[in-house]
């Protein structure tokens, strides 16, 4: 099967009425259910999802099936699978999006998902300010119920399942996967300690399997046409699409569906996708994957450190690590181009990590704060040259020593920044007066695409 320009999850996206029961069911919904539970064994679902080697697309980037082969099974003890449908990721659309377009994709994905683990009591996760969503949602999941693809003895097979949206407090905390259990069970969304994992300890403190939106949505499509056809898909470890949250300073911004290993460069210039960065104005520096990933400048997100065309996949995109290389994370894709600070915009992001950091581990707790005021100071025209060394040390000890990924979230932008753009950082000091002038923009040396 040809990678080229295959639609899996949007491929009925523009299709009027896509978002009722009857319209996606015209179009092959819910055939995946069928097929699940009246012809294949759970533990076949699960052998088809580990052949297609998905691997979950909320930024981790670890492979579905694996994770599914770990979930506990004690006996007499119920099993969970929780969406986490938050996205809170600065730069990050494209689960909101799907959810509110094609709701009946992720519910069908959902009862295919929980078929193969066993759980007869699942949950879809919302972040709060998504009311709209949730309500899409609750509509999707009563035109299912409706039709016999939810309940008991779903479509005769003796399998039954229970399926519920939970809005979530609008806390970016809770779109850590332990954050978000205690979230569901009514709790302040503080992550936990692990080991136990979830899927030994999870919700309830029985074995619970969490997958983001976008993950959950591919199992229908693999249901029915293989996870070698998936495979067959992308190029290497990098296997199937990608939803692309793309914006910023880019001609064509929004969601879209891409097959892993197009090259940068295609994904930013061609009219097929972004189509370039806005008329009269060059490329300066991407954050590929969300806000939490290292910021590159335009030479670098467009070739690796070997003079290869960089690819939109998890390995070439990481090549060289954070020296050379970045993360493809979530998939939030913002551009920038020269009229860009990118002290500014270091500034704006450690504000959000340091607002959202939830308090439980101190290098979080106090070194965001550190970071946004310091990044403050050089701003607004009061930094020294000390302080730049003094950010790097910062996240340094911030990197690596928390409970959960925030901190590492919050600290490798600020040092990326810093590691490529050090002289813009260095004229906002030297040159604070013209630096906090209203849309002064740094015009020294800048490699622009």
């Amino acid at each position: 099967m040809s990678s080229e320009r295959l639609k899996i999850l949007t491929a009925n996206a523009d299709i009027p009425g896509i978002e009722t029961f009857e319209v996606y069911r015209k179009h092959g919904g819910y055939t995946a259910v069928e097929k699940a539970v009246k012809t294949m064994t759970p533990d076949a679902v699960v052998e088809e999802v580990k052949k297609s080697g998905v691997r979950g697309r909320g930024g981790a980037g670890f492979p579905m099936g694996m994770k599914w082969s770990f979930l506990a099974k004690p006996e007499g003890v119920p099993r969970y699978l929780v969406c986490n449908g938050d996205e809170s990721e600065p730069g990050t659309f494209k689960d909101h999006w799907l959810m509110k377009t094609i709701p009946h994709l992720l519910i069908e994905g959902m009862i295919v998902s929980s078929f193969a683990l066993g759980a007869n009591t699942s949950y879809i996760y919302v972040r709060g300010e998504l009311m709209y969503v949730v309500k899409i949602l609750e509509k999707a999941i009563a035109e299912a119920k409706a039709a016999g693809f939810l309940g008991k003895n779903i479509l005769g097979s003796g399998y039954d399942l229970e399926l519920y949206v939970q809005p979530g407090g609008g806390a970016y905390i809770c779109g850590e996967e332990t954050a978000l259990l205690e979230s569901l069970e009514g709790k302040r969304g503080n992550p936990r300690n692990k080991p136990p994992f979830p899927a030994v300890k999870g919700l309830y403190q029985c074995p619970t399997v969490v997958n983001n939106v976008e993950s959950i949505s591919t199992t229908p499509w693999i249901v029915n046409n293989g996870g070698e056809a998936y495979a067959a898909v992308g190029i290497g470890r990098s296997t199937g699409t990608k939803l692309i949250s793309a914006s910023g300073h880019l001609k064509k911004p929004g969601v879209y569906e891409i097959p892993l290993g197009i090259t940068v460069n295609e994904f930013i210039y061609s009219d097929e996708w972004c189509g370039g960065i806005r008329d009269g104005h060059h490329l300066k520096a991407v954050v590929a994957g969300g806000s939490s990933v290292p910021i590159l400048p335009a030479a670098l997100l467009l070739k690796t450190a070997n003079g290869e065309d960089r690819l939109m996949t998890y390995e070439s995109l990481a090549d060289g690590g954070f020296a050379t290389g970045t993360m493809l994370g979530s998939g939030g894709f913002i551009a920038m181009d020269e009229t860009s600070c990118i002290v500014r915009n270091t500034w704006n992001f450690s504000r959000f990590y340091h607002h959202e950091s939830c308090g439980q581990c101190s290098p979080c707790r106090e070194g965001t704060g550190w970071m946004e005021k310091v990044l403050h100071r050089i701003e607004h025209g009061h930094g020294s040259m000390h302080d730049i060394d003094l950010l790097v040390d910062v996240s340094k000890k911030i990197e690596g020593n928390t409970i959960c990924p925030l901190g590492d979230a919050a600290a490798w932008p600020v040092a990326s920044a810093i590691r490529h753009f050090r002289d813009e950082f260095e004229w906002h000091i030297k040159f604070p007066q013209e630096a906090t002038r209203p849309g002064a923009v740094y015009r020294g040396h800048m490699e622009l695409a």
